[in-house]
């Protein structure tokens, strides 16, 4: 594999078995085993800080721009992409075109275990993505979202989002 492109903050951890190309990844991150993160040479992928890739993920943005806010955390097993192929068939992909398209997770978001995130999906800040769901849409901050396909399971409320404002 080449790899090139590579920016690493501080206090970086990363598997030996983990695979990053073509990324900007922000201080205090960690990435666990057999994830691969990477974007293109002319779209570099995008990492805050204080962010958490679990077991065997995958973060694709080969095809498209991702960014990664602050502090979002991935559970093992997601897959996060930029474009939906591959599809060998250019005759099924008359009705089923390959998608293509940025995606933005917001700060401080949580990806619950084996999430699909889908292309051209903009997660608001403080999103919670219930595991096993499949994120075709996007959504604004403070959701709670979960199912196949992802929906609205509700917003944090007043309160919570008060406690996520305050320093104690």
């Amino acid at each position: 594999m080449i790899t090139a492109n590579i920016s690493l903050g501080q206090n970086i951890s990363i598997e030996k078995d983990a695979s990053i190309n073509n990324v900007r990844i922000g201080d205090n991150t960690k990435i666990a085993s057999g994830v691969r993160v990477f974007g293109a040479p002319e779209r570099i992928l995008e990492v805050g800080t204080g962010c958490y890739f679990g077991l065997n993920s995958i973060i694709e943005g080969f095809n498209a721009q991702v960014t990664i806010g602050n502090y979002v955390s991935f559970a093992q097993n997601v897959n996060l992409m930029s474009g939906s192929g591959p599809n060998a068939s250019e005759v099924l992909q008359r009705i089923f075109p390959i998608l293509k398209g940025a995606v933005i997770i917001g700060d401080h978001s949580w990806i619950g275990a084996s999430a699909i995130i889908m292309p051209k999906v903009t997660l608001g800040k403080y999103c919670i993505v219930a595991a096993n769901s499949f994120v075709n849409n996007s959504f604004p901050d403070y959701s709670v979202i979960g199912g196949t396909p992802a929906k609205l399971i509700r917003t944090l409320t007043p309160s919570e989002i008060a406690k996520l404002n305050t320093n104690d």
